[in-house]
């Protein structure tokens, strides 16, 4: 193999299980953004626009929508005979087989990956955050201070210090203290875990910590490294960058696509984000038809109203047919008369007619309090709704459902229907 001066290994294989229903059969950086986008273009976009043209992306939980989306990276410039993007999923060894049993275990078992291109530093990213950066003024910065690690890192809110991992550094950006979701943080420097090592650094950390089972990198490598060097410096990053793992951020980081100046700019030619997707004609508005801080997909025909939402390619709205607050992914359809409020409705999903999403008040989800705990409708990808039923806010759903499903046409709010599950 020709020597590389960096290569990235993404971690793309984490289930996302914070999202719900929208992750039931895909990994969360398959899961579609802003339209037309899945959420592992912008680190993809982000390693072409630096330069990186060498990624190995690390696979596990359901990984075949995110295979076939990446493919052999064409989108990305990535189809290369020499580097490009190499899907890494996990795969039997002599005498046994393993599982990702944490980031840097993944990382671990792809020494022979990493070693075939003697990179002097390796890029870590995660697969499931909606950012742009320039990872080569990061290596820049990390070749000038002489590190072998750095942390790029940013300012959060004080009361969201718990929650990371936090650096408390000197005036020329050294890390003199780290701390995993420290319970009293002493600074407000989060961890954004996006790493650069020194590759030799890496690999004896990764070495010495064969062992340690789900062996991370926020919990096992930083604290070793920062104990065997002084050397571990911070790259502070100001710019948009959001981790959408949760329903709420998911659905607030794409409605902020919807404002007349979104903070986070799609449409700039500095910094493009690319993406696979297929030709689609061109979005139809009929005659009745009333769109309006909308982002609507390729493809998609709107007979009613739509607005503040973001629709992706082939989305049918009908004629008389409301949808306000809401992401409707590829393929949804949406019959007439229907009305869809602050709801997420996933892929190839059917809602009958005059079936209204999103009624009522807020009840406590009685599927699981941790991941629904908003106002929102979520509808995993393929589901039908029937026409003529009522449902809450905080409510799930996923399958083929049927009137049955619907006790005197409603699912009330907090409520839930899982085919192949027991019903609420």
């Amino acid at each position: 193999m020709v020597k590389k001066e960096m290569i990235a290994m993404l971690l793309a294989g984490g289930q996302g299980s914070r999202l719900g229903v929208l992750t039931q059969g895909m990994a969360k950086p398959a899961v579609a953004f802003g339209g037309k986008y899945c959420i592992i273009d912008f680190p993809l976009s982000n390693c072409v626009n630096s330069d990186v043209d060498t990624v190995g992306v690390l696979t596990q939980y359901q990984p075949l929508q995110l295979n076939t989306h990446i493919g052999i990276g064409i989108p990305w410039d990535l189809d290369k005979q020499v580097g490009g993007v190499t899907i890494l999923p996990p795969y039997e060894k002599s005498g046994d087989s393993e599982w990702y049993t944490g980031t840097a275990n993944a990382i671990y078992q792809n020494l022979t990956f990493m070693d075939s291109y003697n990179p002097d530093y390796v890029l870590i990213l995660s697969g499931d955050h909606i950012y742009k950066m320039d990872y080569g003024e990061m290596l820049e910065q990390h070749k000038r201070s002489g590190a072998e690690a750095t942390i790029a890192v940013m300012p959060v809110d004080w009361e969201e210090a718990h929650r990371y991992g936090i650096m408390v550094t000197d005036g020329n950006g050294k890390i003199t203290e780290f701390e995993e979701k420290p319970a009293n943080p002493k600074s407000n420097l989060a961890s954004m875990g996006i790493y650069i090592f020194n590759y030799q650094t890496l690999r004896r950390a990764l070495k010495e910590l064969e062992h340690v089972p789900g062996c991370d990198f926020g919990m096992h490598v930083i604290p070793y490294v920062f104990r065997e060097t002084d050397k571990v410096y911070s790259y502070e990053f100001n710019g948009y960058w959001k981790d959408v793992g949760t329903l709420t951020t998911y659905w607030e980081t794409n409605m902020e696509l919807t404002s007349l100046v979104p903070e986070f700019n799609l449409y700039e030619e500095f910094w493009q984000i690319y993406t696979s997707a297929e030709s689609h004609a061109p979005a139809y508005l009929g005659a009745d038809a009333q769109v309006t801080h909308s982002i609507v997909g390729d493809g998609s025909e709107i007979h009613g109203k739509v607005k503040r939402s973001v629709l992706g390619s082939n989305v049918i709205v009908g004629a008389g047919a409301k949808v306000i607050d809401s992401i409707l992914m590829n393929g949804v359809v949406i019959e007439e008369g229907a009305v869809v409020r602050k709801a997420i409705i996933a892929e190839n999903t059917v809602v009958g007619k005059n079936t209204r999403i999103g009624e009522g008040t807020f009840e406590q989800s009685r599927l699981d309090p941790k991941v629904y705990n908003s106002d929102l409708a979520v509808i995993g990808a393929g589901s039908v709704i029937p026409a003529d039923v009522t449902i809450g806010k905080n409510t799930a759903i996923s399958g083929v459902t049927g009137p049955e499903d619907y006790p005197e046409g409603n699912l009330i709010s907090g409520g839930y229907i899982l085919k192949k599950e027991e019903k609420r």
